[in-house]
C-alpha cells in the first residue's frame, strides 16, 4: 500500500483551500442576496454569478487541497478533460439548486430539493475530480467514509441555500461563508480519507499533466476570478442604494422643472 499524504506542503494547502472556499461561499451568498431583492433579467444574471462562484469556490478548494496531495512510489498526473468536466458540473449543479431557490414560490420544497441536488452534483465533482487521477497503482474507496462524504456534501449544500434565503446583513452572511467552508473543506477531507491505494511500480510514462503544469495555473486563474467578482459585487450599488439615490434626485429634478 503506498503511503498517502494529504498535506505535502504542511498546513498551506488545507488552509489555502478553505480560503477558498470561504470566498466562494460567502461571493454567493451576497450575489443570491441581490437576486433575491431584484426582478427580470437583473434576477438570473446575480443568480448566474451566485452559481458560478459557489461552484469555482468549490473546485478550487478541492484541487486547492490536491496540490497538497501525494502517494509514495509512484507519480501523480490529471486527466485534463475530466479534470474540465468535473468544474463543469460544478458550476451545473449549483446553478440548479440555485435556480430553484431563486425562482420557486414554495421556498421550503425547492430548499430541501435544491440542496439535495446540489450536495449530490458536489459529492460527484468531488469523485469525478478523483477519476480524473493517474498513478501507477489501484486506487480503493472505503464506502461508509464516502457515504459520510456525500452526506456532508448534502447538508453543507442545504445549509448554504437556506443562508441564502434567510440572511441579510454582510455580518451575518461572513459568519455563514466561514462555518460553509469548513463544511466544504470537511467533505473534501472525508472523501481524501476514504481513499487507499496500492500502488504497482512501473517505469511507464504516466498519462495526463502534473499539478503544477495544469492544476496550480487553472486554480490560480479561477481564484482571481473569484477575488475580481468580489471586489465588482462589494462595489455594486444594492436596490436599497439604488432606490435612496433615485429618491434623492427626484427634489433636484422637480426644482430644476
Amino acid at each position: 500500500m503506498g503511503h498517502l499524504d494529504h498535506a505535502t506542503f504542511g498546513w498551506l494547502t488545507p488552509a489555502l483551500s478553505y480560503v477558498m472556499a470561504c470566498i466562494g461561499a460567502a461571493l454567493g451568498l451576497r450575489c443570491t442576496v441581490r437576486a433575491l431583492g431584484s426582478t427580470g433579467r437583473s434576477r438570473r444574471n446575480w443568480l448566474l454569478t451566485a452559481a458560478s462562484a459557489i461552484g469555482t469556490g468549490i473546485w478550487t478548494m478541492h484541487f486547492v487541497a490536491m496540490l497538497g496531495f501525494s502517494v509514495s512510489g509512484t507519480d501523480i498526473r490529471y486527466d485534463v478533460p475530466l479534470t474540465i468536466l468535473s468544474l463543469l458540473v460544478a458550476v451545473v449543479v449549483v446553478s440548479a439548486g440555485v435556480f430553484a431557490v431563486g425562482y420557486s414560490r414554495d421556498r421550503n420544497r425547492a430548499l430541501l430539493l435544491g440542496g439535495l441536488t446540489t450536495g449530490l452534483g458536489v459529492a460527484s465533482m468531488h469523485y469525478l475530480g478523483m477519476a480524473a487521477v493517474r498513478l501507477h497503482g489501484d486506487v480503493r474507496y472505503d464506502p461508509m467514509l464516502v457515504a459520510l462524504s456525500v452526506v456532508i456534501a448534502v447538508v453543507a449544500a442545504t445549509a448554504a441555500l437556506w443562508a441564502a434565503l434567510n440572511i441579510r446583513s454582510p455580518v451575518a452572511v461572513t459568519a455563514a461563508s466561514l462555518v460553509m467552508g469548513a463544511a466544504v473543506s470537511s467533505m473534501h477531507y472525508t472523501g481524501m480519507f476514504a481513499v487507499s491505494v496500492r500502488v504497482t511500480p512501473s517505469g511507464s510514462p504516466l498519462p495526463g499533466a502534473t499539478a503544477m503544469q495544469f492544476i496550480f495555473p487553472l486554480a490560480v486563474g479561477l481564484g482571481s476570478y473569484l477575488f475580481l467578482t468580489s471586489a465588482f459585487v462589494a462595489l455594486s450599488p444594492t436596490a436599497g442604494e439604488r432606490e435612496a439615490s433615485a429618491s434623492a434626485q427626484q427634489p433636484v429634478t422637480g426644482a430644476a422643472r
